[in-house]
């Protein structure tokens, strides 16, 4: 039998999390470097620097990420003061800003701590960080042995955020469970990868259940018991499933044809320009489900995506049929697909987009 270590997410959610950050962050040293986002820091800054006044931590600077989560910014925030005199470095912001942070503290042996201001994806609580080229082409994942030492979920200016954030994450939150159950199909399973494939429910039936209310109460920046719900759900539940089925630092559970979707149309400009990573993968499941040939989840999460105004046709995300001739070849040579429990071809993938197009002019 072989011997494994596995280590989850530690988080703290709530109106005071920020009250924690001496107690859990000084054993780890003095000196912090915040990196992120610039409107993200502008958020928490002050927020940050209050909660430390009577504690060992001093906050060294708040350092722009770069934009992209690319190695070159990695690079260019090595070679950062701050960063070098850092015990710690506090990652603000969304999913890219914490995966480039996250990069950065493996890359400098440096301990990090992660405060997401928008629910968007699960990066405050994962082992990998998605890696792009300069271009905002996807570039490859990067996998840590760990997570990050405790993430800060503060829902007060994660309520505040632009409802967009959280609207997206649930598409990319519900793809756990449909890409983690069809690559894992009629397979024996270890306990991890059984453990995650299990764990990726509570990506899907709290969002069916409380996502429309969630989204709504977000408009109003309130922070419901639904909006709480919400944002476990993208941020840690995510987090502890691809933690479970990436624990060999492989995507052969973790992903699948939704994601191949979303990445294959990172080569249209567009897309990273003015769409979000968890619209499109939202629109990915749909061709998951229609080539996978489950009508009844296809129409659950057909009319789910309608209900919330995520996408379900190709001009959703500003594409149209005649695109397909170039895209669906690229979306098959995606290695999110490679594991899996049939080979998808072209003209199953073809089939789908041309289904979903049909389908959605019906209703």
């Amino acid at each position: 039998m072989e011997n494994y270590s596995i280590s989850l997410p530690s988080y703290s959610i709530g109106e005071k999390v920020y009250d924690k950050i001496g107690e859990i962050c000084s054993p780890f040293g003095s000196k912090a470097v915040c990196i992120g986002g610039k409107t993200a820091m502008s958020k928490v800054r002050d927020l940050i620097q209050k909660s430390i006044e009577n504690t060992s931590i001093e906050i060294l600077d708040f350092v722009w990420y770069g934009g992209e989560a690319s190695y070159e910014n990695v690079e260019m925030l090595k070679n950062n003061t701050s960063v070098k005199k850092a015990d710690m470095i506090f990652a603000i912001g969304g999913g890219k800003a914490l995966d480039t942070a996250k990069a950065l503290a493996y890359m400098t042996n440096k301990t990090i701590f992660t405060f997401p201001t928008i629910a968007s994806n699960c990066s405050g609580t994962t082992a990998v960080s998605i890696m792009y080229n300069s271009d905002g082409s996807f570039k490859e994942p990067f996998f840590f042995p760990a997570p990050a030492k405790h993430c800060f979920i503060y829902t007060p200016v994660i309520a505040q955020s632009p409802a967009k954030y959280i609207w997206a994450g649930m598409g990319d939150t519900y793809a756990k469970y449909f890409e983690a159950s069809m690559s894992s199909r009629d397979e024996d399973l270890v306990h991890y990868h059984a453990l995650g494939v299990t764990t990726s429910r509570l990506c899907l039936y709290p969002l069916l259940k409380y996502g429309k209310k969630a989204l709504e109460d977000f408009k109003e920046g309130k922070t419901s018991f639904e909006v709480e719900q919400a944002i476990l759900s993208v941020v840690v539940t995510t987090g502890i499933a691809s933690i479970l089925l990436t624990a060999e630092h492989i995507i052969d559970y973790n992903t699948g044809l939704a994601h191949a979707v979303f990445y294959a149309l990172t080569s249209y400009p567009h897309i990273e320009e003015r769409h979000l990573h968890g619209e499109v993968v939202a629109y990915g499941v749909l061709i998951l489900l229609l080539v996978d040939g489950d009508t009844q989840m296809f129409k659950t999460m057909y009319d789910f995506n309608k209900s919330i105004a995520l996408p379900t046709c190709l001009a959703d995300i500003e594409m149209s049929e005649t695109d397909l001739d170039r895209l669906v070849p690229m979306v098959c040579k995606m290695k999110d697909i490679d594991h899996n429990p049939y080979k998808i071809t072209e003209e199953m993938v073809l089939k789908a987009f041309k289904e979903l197009e049909k389908y959605n002019k019906n209703n």
